[in-house]
């Protein structure tokens, strides 16, 4: 008796159909663009792809806008009004770390060698813009007085990142993208980036 694979799960299919999917090359171009003007070179570059700690930074820093979010969606969920205050800080805290994660992502994105994850880790960084986006809209309602819309647009924001990490997790551990460069051998020039 054979017995027949199961099917992927519909999530890994669709993220397989968007590695091969060029009309996000678009995209990728316009990243590298940006990683180009505000990525440094040299030693900075190594450490934002984590060479002091032996492995990827980017990780490592996705816990801390997400560590603050995810506390904040908790107090929102068991009393928004009574935790409107704590709920608005652990936002703005979440924001803070955004450039740093973004910087260390972007580190990493430069050195990926292949199309297929370049596609994966583009979609990623705008997901993550756009829920950085409406975390920032989220804090600002939240200091208005809007709590329910704050908490409304917090809980988007955490939909979208959501989202956003199972493709970081896909480049990771479907793609086998290591994200420190030192286990590539070496740390890309940004002037050997393949062209998006």
């Amino acid at each position: 008796m054979t017995v027949e694979p199961l099917p992927a799960p519909m999530a890994e299919r669709r993220t397989e159909q968007l590695e091969d999917d060029t009309r996000v090359d678009a995209l990728t171009g316009r990243l590298g663009e940006v990683a180009r003007m505000v990525l440094p070179g040299g030693r900075l570059l190594e450490e934002l792809r984590g060479r002091s700690i032996g492995h990827a930074l980017h990780p490592l820093m996705t816990d801390m806008p997400l560590g603050a979010w995810i506390g904040a969606t908790v107090l929102d969920l068991t009393g928004p009004h009574k935790h409107a205050d704590a709920a608005r800080r652990l936002v703005g805290a979440g924001l803070l770390f955004v450039v740093p994660t973004a910087l260390s992502g972007l580190a990493d994105w430069s050195g990926l060698s292949s199309a297929e994850s370049r596609r994966v880790g583009a979609v990623h960084a705008a997901l993550n813009a756009a829920a950085g986006t409406l975390y920032g809209t989220s804090w600002l309602l939240r200091r208005g007085g809007r709590t329910t819309s704050g908490v409304v647009v917090g809980l988007l924001g955490g939909a979208v990142v959501s989202v956003s990490g199972y493709l970081g997790g896909h480049l990771t551990l479907r793609r086998g993208e290591p994200g420190a460069s030192g286990q590539r051998g070496g740390v890309e020039q940004i002037d050997d980036w393949p062209e998006g």
